[in-house]
């Protein structure tokens, strides 16, 4: 152990922790985009805006509102890539999980697989977009100067 920066040790419980903070702050963030959306076109809040994956589309007004609350959302993801995980190693990993349960999520709540392309290209942008944002976010704060105070402390 001695000679390294920093150990790594397998922590499940840190992970399960991790992967459920950041499923609460993608529900969390996108419903908050989905309801200032919402109010600003006076449209009533839906789960369909969330969970179908046919509500997405370029063709319609609130699709393309919907759009817009998915990619903001991953830029506020980002954001929680920053506080909370805090490796730019891991920021694709968590990217990618958040991704794959709401994938999962999609599919239980309309009782179908998502066949709409408009979806998937949505969902391949905000995974690139809060992947690459969360890794720079992170990497920036890892490459920062670490204090070093040379004057010797005395307690006389």
């Amino acid at each position: 152990m001695a000679g390294q920066f920093r150990s790594y040790v397998w922590d499940p419980v840190l992970i399960l922790s991790q992967i459920v903070l950041m499923q609460t702050v993608y529900y969390g963030s996108l419903g908050l985009w989905l309801a200032l959306v919402d109010a600003l076109v006076r449209s009533s809040p839906s789960l369909d805006q969330m969970f179908d994956s046919e509500i997405l589309g370029f063709s319609t007004p609130p699709g393309r509102l919907s759009m817009m609350s998915f990619i903001l959302n991953a830029l506020t993801c980002a954001l929680g890539l920053l506080y909370f995980i805090r490796r730019g190693k891991q920021c694709l990993d968590f990217t990618v999980t958040v991704h794959f349960f709401h994938l999962l999520g999609c599919w239980f709540y309309s009782s179908r697989f998502p066949s709409a392309l408009t979806w998937w290209l949505v969902q391949a942008v905000c995974i690139a977009l809060m992947a690459v944002i969360g890794e720079y976010l992170c990497m920036r704060t890892e490459l920062k100067e670490i204090p070093l105070n040379s004057a010797p402390k005395s307690n006389v």
